[in-house]
């Protein structure tokens, strides 16, 4: 079952700036086969990349025309991993705040437990805004509830999914197009019944000296990640009165 298992870093960017190359350049010591999707970038990013394919045969660049937001951005990317035959997807951001060096281990453990899904349970240091971590208190506390306690973190993007089973999820779906792809996924997968195992991870915040970018919205995003808890509540009433009733219980 561990040499049948292939896996491929997935990182969508979308003007991730000079932290792009950077980015995958410490990616590319780690690991040998990443997909890049530009989610319709605009700053050029994607073109420091070029350089880069001669030496590196593991190397893909998926490029979309129009942003369509993070969640569409990794089901392009995992389509085209499906295509090219790998069984796994580690999924990263572009900007620097995922650590490289912790790919190797992650993959390791998917391998040792092929059916299951590695979620990163992010570690904050001093440079973590406050708003950020209060927020995630509360998005975490009902991603819990929703699924027992199985998902320690549900915002952290840097996760490995058994690619069938993201697949199965993802593609019948109208929502998971944005910043609620990783909550939503993550809570779909533990009631298609698939493992989660948290492994505590560092997180770095770049300062925008540093190079930092975010495209999280607080007022946008904030709404969006909200209906998206409204509606998958919604589904887990449902799922709890099927379950009280002896009836099987649905994904979606």
């Amino acid at each position: 079952m561990m040499s049948a298992c292939r896996h491929v870093v997935l990182m969508p960017s979308y003007n991730s700036g000079p932290l792009l190359l950077e980015t995958v350049v410490g990616v590319l010591r780690a690991w040998p086969d990443v997909i890049v999707v530009i989610d319709g970038s605009t700053d050029g990013s994607d073109a420091t990349l070029a350089s880069l394919l001669p030496g590196n045969p593991g190397l893909e660049i998926v490029r979309r025309v129009r942003n369509g937001g993070k969640g569409s951005a990794v089901l392009a990317g995992a389509l085209r991993a499906s295509a090219r035959g790998f069984t796994h997807v580690l999924t990263m951001d572009a900007d620097g705040q995922h650590p490289p060096e912790a790919i190797r281990g992650f993959i390791e453990r998917s391998r040792a437990h092929p059916g299951a899904m590695i979620l990163g349970a992010p570690v904050f240091g001093a440079d973590a805004p406050v708003v950020r971590v209060w927020g995630r208190k509360i998005a975490n506390g009902l991603a819990r509830l929703k699924t027992a306690g199985a998902v320690r973190d549900c915002l952290f993007g840097f996760r490995v999914y058994p690619l069938a089973d993201l697949l199965a999820v993802m593609r019948p779906s109208r929502f998971m197009k944005g910043f609620d792809f990783d909550p939503e996924l993550a809570v779909r997968l533990c009631w298609r019944g698939v493992p989660a195992i948290n492994v505590p991870t560092v997180v770095h915040y770049l300062s925008r000296a540093e190079g930092g970018i975010s495209h999280f919205r607080y007022g946008r995003d904030n709404l969006r990640l909200g209906f998206m808890y409204l509606h998958l509540g919604g589904t887990w009433v449902w799922r709890s009165v099927r379950s009280h009733h002896g009836m099987p219980p649905r994904s979606f």
